[in-house]
């Protein structure tokens, strides 16, 4: 009898459902439709809400512009170009601006591509993420040199290999740590404190053993955790 063939799951559909991608569009026009007078703080709100670089940044931009703006246009009736500098910056804040939150408004409302999805979709991307796990695991034990060059594990660290997930206990960093299930700061600096006294995990059960870790997280870390020695 033959072998079953392996699970290879479908990509789901990742369209945002009416309402949320209406005020997606919203936001994303409203630094053309106040002429720019709005966009930093369209970004600036995006930021606070997402927090990821991106947006810092962006928004920083936007409010050095729009601050550069206002302490330019009460100078606008002279001959020294001030009028023309002013209008370059309203089409920055207004035309470029609006560009750049069209091209990230589903990052900045649907970051993980699951608004839109019905049950069946969001479980098929749950049992994707679970065989990215799986086989980035087994990728990591046959070759742990490889798994560190493909940044397996490091969620912290920019890396273009799909991992499901996975957080390296042996390497990763506090912050990195506390993206495992259960873990809290306090339990991450645990973790990494005994990891320098012991010079690493090589499983979950050793981690919650040797680390004093409530039992009930070892199954969770268990599926989030691999151990790169």
């Amino acid at each position: 009898m033959n072998a079953p063939a392996p699970y290879e799951p479908r990509v789901p559909t990742d369209d945002m459902p009416p309402g949320r991608a209406a005020l997606s569009v919203t936001w994303a026009a409203l630094p053309f439709l106040t002429l720019g007078y709005a966009t930093a703080f369209t970004f600036a709100a995006a930021a606070l809400w997402r927090r990821t670089t991106h947006l810092v940044v962006a928004s920083a931009v936007y409010i050095s512009l729009f601050a550069l703006m206002l302490f330019l246009a009460p100078q606008m009736g002279g001959e020294d170009g001030t009028q023309r500098a002013v209008g370059v910056l309203l089409f920055l804040l207004a035309v470029v601006g609006c560009g750049h939150a069209f091209l990230i408004r589903r990052r900045v409302f649907d970051p993980d591509g699951l608004a839109g999805m019905g049950n069946d979709a969001v479980v098929e991307r749950v049992r994707r993420q679970r065989l990215l796990r799986e086989k980035a695991r087994a990728l990591a034990a046959s070759d742990p040199g490889l798994a560190k060059e493909l940044r397996i594990g490091r969620p912290d660290l920019p890396h273009q290999f799909q991992d499901g997930g996975l957080v390296d206990v042996n390497h990763a960093p506090v912050r990195a740590l506390t993206l495992l299930p259960g873990v809290t700061t306090e339990l991450a600096e645990r973790i990494e404190r005994v990891r320098t006294e012991t010079g690493g995990f090589v499983s979950a059960e050793e981690l919650s053993a040797v680390a004093g870790l409530p039992p009930d997280l070892t199954a969770d870390l268990a599926d989030y955790a691999v151990f790169i020695r």
